[in-house]
């Protein structure tokens, strides 16, 4: 005997829909694959790209902030230089030469380099135990002057000479208008390495979108053909390079970073040697300081933010060029293969 259907349809139609399986929508793949050949090389190159940009950077910046501190150490000091004669009582003449500079308005002290410091000075040249008897050394008066308020150096070189014929005096202008020239050389050098790197890198950029484009052009035609907008492709293709370029940026950007406090941590372990004293008073400390890493950091995002930029237009030129051979498939003027 069959059984009498239900007679609650109610129940009936909950029973079928709880034996009936959940349906599940399968996540899109995206266009481009995840990691391939092309994207680990560009990555490798976007790094390569990113270390050599904020080496530059932080060396310029490294240089400029030198620069800085010896023009601002050369020009808060002058020199009164006074050479040997026979008729020349030196001590006299060194206290004479450093009152008359400390009358002037500008001037704060004045300091006598005493015999044992000239020798020192001249150590590296001549030797340990050296006699200024035996030899016509000059001997030198440091005088501190007031940087936002320098006295008149003309009038203190002319009183100078007239009262003692033997002095001369240096205001180390011409050393301050050669740092200074170093520095803008320096900076502009180390602008045009920067702008040499970035324009590389977008050279590469288009390449390796153009690259993709060809590899997955029958996609991007099956996308437009089903009325996919041009925005979409090339949000995806920036999305891919976007993750590659910010990959490659942060790693080349973290190997600098990381040269930098190497060199600096080097550096501070070995100040008593000659060649840390050496490269200390060519380049001054290797330390970047905040700013210099704050710089580094910039230059990483700018690198990501311009790799992303130049694959979405490359990525919408691409799309026009499809677009325009496949209305008019007689035109081939100035549109890429």
């Amino acid at each position: 005997m069959t059984e009498p259907p239900s007679r609650n349809p109610e129940k009936a139609a909950a029973k079928i829909q709880q034996k009936r399986p959940e349906l599940r929508v399968r996540p899109t793949a995206p266009i481009l694959p995840p990691s391939n050949i092309q994207g680990s090389a560009l990555m490798v190159v976007i790094s390569i790209m990113a270390f050599l940009a904020c080496l530059t950077l932080g060396g310029v910046s490294m240089v400029r902030s030198t620069a800085a501190s010896w023009e601002s150490q050369i020009s808060r000091e002058i020199t009164i230089q006074i050479k040997p004669d026979d008729n020349l009582d030196m001590e006299k003449a060194l206290t004479q030469a450093r009152d008359l500079a400390l009358t002037f308005v500008g001037t704060k002290s004045g300091q006598i380099v005493d015999e044992a410091a000239t020798a020192r000075l001249l150590e590296p040249w001549l030797g340990p135990g050296l006699d200024l008897k035996d030899l016509p050394v000059p001997r030198l008066v440091i005088i501190t002057i007031d940087e936002s308020n320098p006295p008149d150096f003309d009038s203190m070189r002319a009183l100078l000479k007239d009262s003692i014929p033997q002095a001369s005096l240096d205001d180390h202008r011409t050393w301050v208008d050669r740092l200074v020239s170093m520095a803008h050389t320096t900076v502009m050098i180390g602008t045009g390495i920067l702008l040499l790197v970035f324009t590389a890198m977008v050279l590469t950029v288009v390449f390796a979108t153009r690259g993709a484009l060809s590899g997955n052009r029958h996609v991007v035609e099956v996308l437009h053909f089903v009325g996919a907008e041009s925005s979409f492709v090339a949000t995806e293709f920036q999305k891919h390079f976007l993750k590659i370029s910010l990959k490659g940026s942060a790693i080349g950007s973290a190997l600098a970073a990381l040269f930098f406090a190497t060199a600096g941590f080097w550096q501070s372990r070995t100040l008593a040697t000659p060649e840390t004293d050496q490269a200390t008073a060519l380049f001054g400390t290797f330390s970047v300081g905040v700013l210099g890493y704050a710089g580094i950091f910039a230059t990483m995002i700018v690198i990501a933010l311009l790799t992303t930029f130049t694959a979405r237009l490359t990525v919408m030129r691409t799309i026009y060029e499809i677009d325009t051979l496949r209305s008019d498939p007689t035109r081939t003027d100035g549109i890429g293969s």
